[in-house]
């Protein structure tokens, strides 16, 4: 056999040799790959999500605040027609809550006025507010002031629910009716309806576009004493 004859029969031998990717190979490094594109997408997912619960706690934490601070220059309670206890039998309430008339964050005078109101998404009156009691403006992801009601709105879908309580003096946990007052006991001295302490309470939630109803991101509580 020639040398030419040799090499062409080694060369056969050898394409003969070769060979490609079976069906099953080709399908579990598809299946290889495709776990691991998987493994990657859902670890995005949770680091967006992740990240987009820290951003609405510190808003949240923010508005919380702010709301706080606007209620630390408010008196207790009315401070010309004060909280008392009147009418037939002197056990009608006079004094708690908005005033009549009062319909703009610049009417409120005292810590009861707050009590149930809503500032923002959902609530009786725009918002949220700052510590002045102004309208947070929103602007969008370039830091320009927007319209309020846009839906790409930094505020969009934010709440500020405000409650104040009249609370135990020696257990802030026990909430009392608003006309609760105690008559002098031994030692104990009496407390007309006016001489509790407020605790008050805000709930800050948000609505994003696809939610179907608003989420609790903060709720704060500082108790006022009498």
């Amino acid at each position: 056999m020639s040398v030419r004859q040799l090499n062409s029969v080694c060369g056969r031998a050898k394409a003969s040799g070769r060979r490609g990717f079976t069906l099953l190979e080709t399908s579990m490094a598809m299946v290889i790959i495709g776990v691991g594109v998987l493994a990657f997408v859902d670890a995005q997912k949770a680091f967006v999500t992740n990240n987009n619960w820290s951003s609405h706690a510190a808003t949240g934490a923010y508005l919380a605040n702010e709301v706080r601070e606007f209620a630390r220059r408010l008196p207790r309670h009315d401070p010309v027609t004060g909280l008392y206890l009147g009418g037939s039998g002197g056990v009608t309430l006079y004094g708690w809550g908005l005033e009549p008339g009062a319909s703009a964050v610049a009417d409120f005078n005292d810590l009861d006025d707050l009590d149930t109101l809503q500032f923002g998404n959902g609530g009786v009156f725009a918002g949220p507010i700052n510590g002045f009691g102004e309208v947070i403006q929103s602007v969008d992801l370039d830091g320009n002031i927007i319209d309020g009601t846009d839906i790409a709105g930094s505020m969009n879908g934010w709440c500020q629910t405000i409650y104040v309580q009249k609370v135990d003096p020696v257990n802030f946990g026990l909430v009392r009716a608003n006309n609760f007052s105690t008559q002098a006991s031994g030692v104990i001295p009496a407390r007309n309806v006016d001489q509790f302490p407020l605790r008050v309470s805000v709930v800050v939630t948000y609505q994003g576009p696809t939610d179907p109803s608003p989420n609790e991101v903060t709720r704060m509580y500082w108790v006022v004493p009498p």
